[in-house]
Formats: C-alpha cells, structure tokens, sequence
C-alpha cells in the first residue's frame, strides 16, 4: 500500500509502499477514503510530542470502508463506512477508564502517534474505538468531525451552561464548535491571529457575533473562552477578558509555554483547566448531536502525496475550514 511515512521528527514524510497490515483479534482492516490533517499532526512531526512510534504513519481523522475482519470483530459489517478517531485503545480496567475517564488512561495508544493512522490507502483500527457516521456527510466532510469536532465538543462541554464564549484561534475545530455554540444559543466571540481579516469573516459567517484579533479586547465579557490557538500567552490574555466563576479552556494537546501573570486575573475563582484527548461517549453523542444540528464542514482538499503541501498549509493557517487527504474512492 502506499503511505506517507513518518522516518524521523522534524523531518518531512516521505511517500513510501508498505505491506498491507493484517488485522488481528479484535482489528479492523480499513481502506482509507479520507484523513484529516490535524493540528496534532504537526506537534507530532515536529516534536512537540516526544513519543512516537517511528517510522509512522499521521492521522487520526479517518473515514474508510472495513474490508477485512480479524476474530471477534462484532460491531461492524464488511464494506460498512466507519471512522476512526485519535483515541485508539485503552487498558479498560485502571481507575480511570473504570470511571468514565478514558481519555485519560496511562496505558492509552493513539491512531497516527502510537499506532499507525490515516495517511495511507489502509489502516488497522480496534473494532471498539471505531465510529459509525451519518451518511449526511462525504467521506472528506466527515474527516474533520473525528478530531476538530470531538475534541472541540468535549471542550465546549466543559464550558457549562456559559452563555458567551470566546474561541481563540480560528481553525477547523473552532469552526465546527461555533456551529454547535450558535445551534444550543450561545453567543460566540471568535479571536483570530493579527490581520487575519478572512478568517474574521469566516467567523461571522458561521454566526459569531465578534469577531476581531487574539488581543483584542471582545465588546462584552465572556463567560468562558476555548483556545484552539497552541499559544501559551493567550490565557493571560483570555483570564482578562472573563468574568468571575469563568473558565479557561486550553484544547491542545501541545502548547507553548505559558507566562507569568498575576494574581488578579485569576483571582474572583476563574480557572484554567485541560482537555486530554476524547472518550467514546464524547463521539457517540457528538456524531449524534452533528447531523441533527446541521453542522457542516468546510473542506480543502489533497491527494495523499501531497500531505505535506498540506500540512505547511494548516501550519501557516492558509486553509478555510479543515484540510483533508482523499486517499481512496470518496463517497
């Protein structure tokens, strides 16, 4: 099969032809139709994360076809369409998976870091960590639900019951998530990098009702901000424009590191906390929640040997939406 190979960190993939994986008890084989390229992604070529499996094949926003099944696979027929999201095993029996907290599990392997992903013609996967998908959406409309959208839910959910939410950094989840914020009724003040006037425009398009620079001050406090943006600065930056009792979400697996503030801005029991990663309760109420909501995904679309055009693309911030690798026949 060919793939786009990860050899060594801070280097770029290389396309290379590989064995086609067989799948084992439990695994799924998939023909890969479409992978999303993630912010994620870069952290992992980059080094921002440290422990990958090496040579690797990214991605971990996958949509296929299972074309083959190893013993004991249940849940899913042969020539079904499934996703596969960053999330791909876990112990099942520590305290954390025990009690609802998956994500957050010491043993967890995840697709395209510690197991092979997406940017390639197939991928294995766990029958258990895999997703069934609306057929409201394509094959590369649906890619980006598997990340931008899962975790970005995950973190508008651990916003509360916040009326008005700041979204720092104007990407493919913070696209996706205001569609979810506008469709439960909140209001939405979207942050862009400086002088990013189309991505501002975006924004109000998908119904923030601000839109404007990351420091720049929103016409009304927020009830919580999400940031989407890996810049440490920004929470400084976003504690001064919330109000008491308000949160501070950091969304980011990886994000640079964060400055000296004073106590003010924290003081009146405002917080900053994390989202690690999803659970699978976060994707079955998510992929629920999407279709009934209209969410639509915005797509820019590569062919495979372009990954890395790509990912330079999402780097710079230069793609609309969500950038999207079409591997095999869309559907």
């Amino acid at each position: 099969m060919r793939a786009m190979v990860l050899d060594s960190q801070k280097r770029p993939l290389r396309l290379a032809e590989l064995p086609k994986p067989s799948p084992g008890t439990g695994e799924i084989l998939i023909a890969v139709h479409a992978c999303g390229v993630c912010r994620t992604d870069l952290h992992v070529m980059d080094g921002d994360l440290q422990q990958p499996k090496l040579p690797l094949v990214l991605g971990h926003e996958i949509v296929g076809i299972v074309v083959k099944k190893g013993e004991r696979v249940e849940h899913f027929a042969l020539g079904q369409r499934v996703g596969v999201p960053w999330l791909g095993r876990t112990c099942g029996h520590c305290h954390y998976c025990k009690n609802g907290r998956e994500n957050l599990c010491d043993a967890a392997e995840f697709t395209g870091y510690t197991l092979d992903g997406g940017y390639a013609e197939f991928v294995l996967a766990d029958q258990r960590y895999c997703f069934s998908l609306s057929d409201k959406y394509s094959d590369a409309e649906a890619a980006p639900l598997l990340c931008a959208g899962l975790i970005g839910y995950r973190a508008l959910v651990a916003t509360g019951d916040a009326k008005r939410i700041g979204i720092y950094g104007f990407g493919a989840a913070a696209h996706i998530i205001t569609q979810v914020a506008r469709w439960q009724g909140r209001e939405v003040f979207a942050f862009t990098k400086p002088g990013d006037v189309d991505g501002q425009c975006f924004a109000r398009e998908l119904g923030a009702s601000w839109a404007g620079d990351s420091s720049e001050t929103p016409p009304q406090e927020m009830d919580a901000a999400i940031l989407f943006a890996p810049v440490g600065s920004l929470i400084p930056q976003a504690l001064s424009c919330i109000t008491k009792g308000g949160t501070v979400i950091c969304a980011g697996i990886h994000m640079s590191t964060i400055p000296a503030f004073p106590y003010s801005l924290l003081w009146g029991e405002r917080s900053v906390r994390s989202i690690a990663n999803l659970t699978r309760h976060d994707g079955e109420e998510f992929l629920t929640i999407a279709p009934r909501a209209g969410i639509k995904t915005e797509v820019e679309i590569f062919c495979l040997e372009a990954a890395n055009e790509a990912m330079q693309r999402v780097r710079e911030g230069q793609v609309r939406g969500a950038a999207v690798l079409v591997v095999g026949k869309l559907v």
